[in-house]
This record gives C-alpha cells, structure tokens and sequence, in this order.
C-alpha cells in the first residue's frame, strides 16, 4: 500500500497471467456469487458493490505519478464488466490518458455481464484500451452448469465469447477439470471441448475444481451425489477433451497449481504432443513428473 495510493478492500484475486500487472478494483467482489464451486468472494467484506467512478479515477491519476510506465493493468473484482457502458468507458479513458505506455487493460467476464452492451459498445470499449477478458466458462455442459448454479448455458456462453471475438477483443476461457465428477465427466468433457471449438477463443486454460473450505456448500447443488474424480481419473477427462477439441491457434494452458500435470502449446499444432503426455500420466503417473500434492493449490 505505500508504493501507490490504491484502497483494496481484500482479499484481491487475478489470474496468474496478471502476476505483473497493476491491480485497480473497480468493484468489489461479485455480482452473480452464487457458483457453489466458487468461495473467493464469500467473506462478508466482499459484498458486491461498484467503487465510485470519481474514486477510480483519483486513483487512476494519482498511482500514474508514482507509476507512470505501468504497461499492463487487470481490472477486479470479479466481474468488472457488469458496470456500465459508459462507466466502464469513462475508466479506459482514464488509464489511456494517465498511462501512456499501457498496452494492456484485461478483467474477468461473465457472459451475462454483456447482456446490456450493445455490440457496438463492445467495439468502443475495444477502442478505448480493453484488451482481454477472462471468462469463466467452467462447463460447456447445460447439466453441469446448472447444478453448480453457474447461471449459464452453452449458448449464452458462447453467444457472449462469439460477441467479444466480433468486437476484436481477446478471450480467455477457464474449464474446471472435475467439475462434473464422476457422473458428468464424459459430458463435461465432450461439451466443454464443443463450446471451445465454436467459439475459437485466443486462449484456453484448465484448472482441477478444489474445495478449500470443504464440499458441503458443493454438494448441496449435486443433492449430496458429487464424487470428485480421483487423479486416473482426471487425466482420463483431460484426455476425452483434448481428443475431442478442433482448435486452429489457440494458445492452451494446464498450468495452474490446482493441476497434477503441466500441459503447455498450441492447438491444434501440438495437441497430438500433449495427448502423448496426458497418456504417459494414465499409464504411469510415477513416471509423468506430475506436481505433488503438497506443491498444489488455488
């Protein structure tokens, strides 16, 4: 806090790729919070409320004196694009004008989050400095994502992706290996891998569902009937996904802590590649330099 004058309201959460980026909080927590897979936002402090427009740029201006050569800036909380058009124009015209030398503005994306711009908004606010988005997708099955109460269907999800790539906008979109159990992993498998391929998305990553804080809050939506996959089990889902995924350049990414194996390329050039990988694993995980249980987390 003394290196720039910014007032967080913590706990703050950004995606690993933002390691290096300035953190402006814009809201706090999140609008929807009703995923029962998702605690990053349930500490009573989070409680959704936008920052004043007025307060943002005060604090736009005043960290570009002490940091004028900022380059990349993510926008939080969760869900930053529930603001409004104009808000959230008024803000990239605030970084664009105090950081000279930005070249990327990203936040996190629900699809609902869109529903009140227009496309022609989404190609401004692409004017305006928003680079990428990263969307929670999860699921690409309609079964899954209602019984982890996502608030969202394949179709809205890739309505949403198909809208932001028109207006030129990046996108990073987050499965959750596991999400489905046992019960759902084929389809959540297949779907998922189906939601990816119409929609082409710049940047595909994985993460393994986890429960910090215990399952009981998950279990409620499965009405007590979610077994979590096991790790032979998990690869196997990776496994029917990649098979079935037909991406041309997307840049792809299981790399995060929650993972037991690092995948890293490009699909659809290295898919073949990393299925050789995630096969290794199945057969013999001793041998698969997998990430072990103490070095994995959120």
């Amino acid at each position: 806090m003394h290196y720039h004058p910014l007032n967080y309201i913590e706990p703050l959460y950004r995606p690993p790729s933002e390691a290096n980026s300035l953190i402006l909080q814009i809201t706090n927590g999140c609008s929807w919070n009703k995923c029962t897979f998702c605690e990053m936002y349930t500490d009573p402090q989070k409680k959704f409320r936008p920052k004043p427009e007025s307060e943002v740029l005060a604090e736009i201006k005043q960290v570009a004196e002490r940091m004028p050569d900022v380059r990349r800036i993510f926008l939080a909380d969760g869900d930053a694009m529930v603001l409004s058009f104009k808000r959230l124009q008024a803000i990239l015209e605030g970084i664009k004008q105090h950081f000279p030398n930005i070249n990327r503005v990203s936040a996190y994306c629900l699809p609902r989050n869109l529903n009140n711009k227009t496309d022609q908004e989404l190609l401004a606010l692409k004017q305006a400095g928003l680079d990428l988005l990263y969307v929670g997708a999860e699921s690409g099955d309609d079964q899954v994502l209602e019984w982890v109460q996502k608030g969202e269907t394949f179709d809205s999800t890739v309505t949403a992706l198909n809208r932001l790539g028109d207006a030129g906008i990046k996108r990073s979109v987050m499965i959750l290996n596991g999400l489905g159990g046992s019960q759902f992993t084929q389809q959540h498998a297949l779907n998922s891998a189906r939601l990816a391929n119409a929609t082409q998305p710049e940047y595909l990553a994985t993460l393994v569902v986890s429960f910090p804080k215990g399952e009981e809050r998950f279990q409620q939506g499965f009405e007590g009937q979610f077994q979590a996959l096991n790790q032979q089990q998990l690869f196997l889902e990776m496994e029917l996904m990649l098979e079935t995924l037909d991406l041309k350049k997307t840049i792809f990414r299981s790399d995060h802590a929650s993972n037991y194996l690092v995948l890293k390329g490009v699909l659809g050039k290295d898919k073949q590649r990393m299925l050789d990988m995630v096969r290794s694993a199945i057969a013999d995980p001793t041998h698969a330099g997998l990430r072990p249980e103490w070095a994995r987390g959120l």
